[in-house]
């Protein structure tokens, strides 16, 4: 059986979904990856997995260039006849189903992180494309074919409200998966530093990541007189008009509030190096890189949005604060600095649910029942994850 498992971008697919896929291509499947253009293609084919670029363009709107990428994914689906295709975003999403749909794929299965710009942005243009993303969501997800993948409860009662699908074929799976095993090694000690905590942010560099609130919060820390190692980890994503622009990260550095460090690829190394992970997010699908800090033992300040809060309990495996409260988010900081017990309980904590709930083999076992609901494919894993 081929499955066709398609993403905005190669990045994501490597990071987030390779597991899957691998883990598809020893049950037996045929697995083509699909994105855009970009350098983790060829890692992905040095995996031993099929990968090829589409012709998508994140951000554009340009009907011509959108009509090109619809009859480019149809006329690819109708070559290689797969029995399923999974889009992941919104994008891929409306695109990779409505293309299944026209080539006569008979299964089709999304997993959307989040409701996306369109939904979440007060811009003028997100509000003006919420009603044509709406209705064609409602063509792309419908159907008895069709399953839709969110990640928290909140999505699930957004979705079930907005009438965007069949109650009936939602299915909930929290995450794309970590491997906690593999985080485990950021168990390890803490290697010497200069005595401050080493409080780290990482994300893509977007404002609804709470950027902004993170660096007011080191900020209002640097005036009470506490000395905090503030750490930021990724890039500006420049397919996302929420991007922060690199300028005004340098500005931030310069200002000696924050050390970036641009991409990460050993993000076990880095988890393993400093004592506190937080996320001041508006909205998340689940956020993998609390999962990720959880599957360490890392104590975790999140905000009271959808998905940071399927993650984090507050006071149970972490701390919460309301969205866009830098004040908060400083006393919560402040709070794990000045009582390093607590800070130990909420991260043994937060292992203990990462590896119970959020583990990759869980995530993979409950996509792969998805599928055998729509095919007639292996609902279980003949033989272990690697």
């Amino acid at each position: 059986m081929k499955a066709v498992l398609f993403a905005n971008t190669d990045w994501y697919l490597y990071n987030f979904r390779r597991a899957l896929a691998l883990a598809l291509q020893r049950q037996g499947y045929e697995v083509l990856l699909i994105s855009p253009a970009g350098p983790y293609g060829d890692k992905l084919r040095a995996l031993g997995l099929r990968w090829e670029s589409a012709p998508m363009a994140r951000r554009s709107l340009n009907p011509l260039r959108e009509a090109a990428l619809l009859w480019h994914l149809v006329r690819l689906l109708r070559r290689e006849q797969p029995a399923l295709v999974h889009g992941f975003t919104i994008k891929c999403a409306v695109y990779g189903s409505l293309a299944a749909r026209l080539a006569g794929v008979p299964a089709r299965v999304n997993a959307v992180a989040g409701m996306g710009y369109v939904f979440t942005s007060p811009q003028l243009k997100a509000r003006l494309l919420r009603p044509v993303v709406r209705g064609l969501l409602r063509l792309a997800l419908g159907g008895s074919g069709a399953r839709l993948i969110l990640q928290n409860a909140d999505d699930v009662a957004l979705f079930r409200q907005a009438g965007l699908v069949d109650p009936e074929h939602i299915r909930l799976i929290r995450g794309s998966g970590v491997n906690c095993a593999q985080f485990a090694a950021g168990m390890r000690a803490r290697p010497p530093g200069d005595g401050r905590m080493r409080v780290l942010l990482a994300s893509r560099l977007l404002w609804d990541k709470g950027l902004a609130e993170f660096v007011a919060a080191l900020r209002q820390l640097r005036l009470q007189g506490r000395t905090v190692h503030a750490l930021l980890a990724g890039t500006p994503d420049p397919g996302n008009p929420a991007t922060v622009p690199e300028a005004t990260i340098r500005e931030w550095v310069a200002e000696g509030l924050v050390s970036w460090l641009g991409h990460v690829d050993d993000m076990a190394g880095l988890l393993g190096s400093v004592d506190v992970v937080v996320l001041p997010s508006h909205r998340e699908g689940l956020p993998r890189t609390l999962v990720e800090a959880a599957a360490c033992g890392l104590p975790l300040i999140t905000t009271d949005v959808p998905g940071c809060r399927e993650v984090v309990s507050d006071g149970v495996d972490g701390l919460l604060v309301p969205r866009g409260d830098s004040k908060a988010l400083a006393q919560a900081i402040r709070r794990l600095q000045d009582d390093p017990e607590l800070a130990r309980r909420l991260g043994v904590a937060a292992r203990l649910k990462a590896r119970s709930q959020f583990d990759e083999h869980i995530v993979i076992q409950r996509t792969l029942e998805v599928y055998a609901e729509l095919c007639e494919a292996p609902a279980a894993f003949t033989e272990p994850l690697l």
